[in-house]
């Protein structure tokens, strides 16, 4: 019998190579699958907006199980909403549903722009030297935070992703949340404040299919600070639904 399908949407910086630490253990399980969001790694020259860019990691993807971390996250949920059918279980971590206030994501738009300018302007490795060394990342040893899996993207690609990717950029979905019937996961490092804070939201915006778990002693990057907790917690949830689905 054929494994059942698990697609795997990295951050903003990141590429699909951004999830090696967690593939031998994942793979025993699943056919597992890590397309480059646009704008980034072999899509590097092909940035797009959160509905196209969900449209083509479905194609790539196809029906299954579908993870998605912080910007990949915002996307799997996008892809969740467009083409439930697709989506047999959405795991979100460290994301959000968006940003509401009109004038604080236009504020938010602007301070993407002007990163992207920054980062046209400075090159790719200054630029991911400064990424990493923001509070948000302080947990991530620097031998988990895949450096070498980055430096496969280009300034110009990572600029057009925070252009129409950005949370500056992103919609905010939280009305449409509701409407997510497949099981869902909603996880965050449960050092990450803020984001804690966006998967209780989360969870309460989607109602009895959703299922939250905070991964101990771990920041935003919770999948790679601590992946044996995180697969622990993640394993658990998607053995538990892949059973049921077969």
């Amino acid at each position: 019998m054929s494994l059942p399908r698990l697609v795997l949407l990295h951050g903003f910086t990141q590429t699909g190579r951004s999830f090696a630490p967690l593939l031998p253990e994942l793979c025993r399980h699943f056919d597992v699958v890590a397309p480059d969001l646009p704008g980034h790694g072999t899509r590097s020259s092909m940035p797009a907006g959160p509905g196209e860019a969900a449209r083509i990691v479905a194609e790539e993807g196809g029906r299954g199980f579908y993870l998605g971390y912080s910007m990949g996250g915002r996307i799997a949920l996008r892809l969740a909403l467009d083409r439930p059918d697709l989506v047999e279980g959405l795991i979100l971590v460290s994301t959000t549903a968006g940003i509401e206030d009109p004038e604080e994501r236009a504020a938010r738009g602007v301070a993407d722009e002007a990163m992207a300018a920054s980062l046209e302007a400075e090159g790719l490795d200054p630029f991911l030297e400064r990424w990493l060394a923001q509070p948000l990342f302080a947990g991530l040893p620097p031998q988990a935070a895949g450096l070498e899996a980055r430096r496969a993207n280009t300034a110009e690609g990572l600029a057009g992703a925070l252009r129409l990717m950005g949370q500056g950029a992103f919609g905010p979905v939280w009305p449409r949340l509701p409407e997510l019937r497949m099981p869902v996961l909603v996880m965050a490092g449960e050092h990450d404040d803020a984001y804690c804070q966006h998967a209780l939201r989360l969870g309460g915006w989607i109602g009895e299919t959703a299922v939250l778990a905070m991964v101990p002693g771990a920041g935003h990057a919770c999948h790679l600070e601590r992946p044996e907790a995180f697969l622990e917690l993640l394993v658990r949830f998607l053995t538990e639904h892949r059973d049921d689905h077969a």
